[in-house]
């Protein structure tokens, strides 16, 4: 993911905290706090149960879309209506 702002006639991706130009779309949960982007991705391996990944693909989908349905095999968290 990445946020761009159009300034002075041209595009400009705004960086991160990391000071990267694009963020990895992941989420994770830690019994103290939510990490997003990298720090959440660096959790994967640990916790693989409280991360959410390819999250996007549900925005907007219904949960029994058999497109969903067929994600749900892959990913390593729960999914719930």
């Amino acid at each position: 993911s990445c946020v761009g702002v159009f300034q002075h006639g041209k595009v400009e991706i705004i960086a991160n905290d990391q000071g990267n130009r694009t963020t990895q779309s992941y989420v994770s949960f830690t019994e103290t706090e939510r990490l997003i982007g990298y720090a959440a991705y660096y959790q994967v391996a640990m916790n693989p149960i409280y991360i959410g990944v390819d999250d996007k693909c549900l925005i907007g989908r219904r949960f029994d879309v058999s497109a969903v349905q067929s994600d749900l095999i892959h990913w390593p968290f729960d999914v719930v209506s």
